[in-house]
């Protein structure tokens, strides 16, 4: 996903909320490879995750916060 917050291979926080709220499985699939080596970026979508949205109609924030809590157990 081509976005103004993703600079090079930085993943700002900013980022990893936008390629959660409007990736798409491709977007997906590139932030769970960069995840996977990256303690820090791993924390960083714990980051965007603790602040899930009040609906729970928003269940993209409740399976990234499952899957890396389950990665680094």
């Amino acid at each position: 996903m081509e976005h103004c917050r993703l600079l090079g291979s930085s993943w700002t926080l900013a980022a990893v909320d936008t390629v959660i709220a409007r990736g798409g499985l491709k977007d997906w699939k590139e932030l769970r490879r960069a995840a996977a080596d990256k303690a820090e970026l791993r924390e960083r979508i714990l980051r965007v995750c603790a602040g899930l949205p009040a609906e729970p109609t928003e269940h993209r924030y409740y399976f990234w916060d499952y899957s890396v809590r389950r990665h680094v157990a």
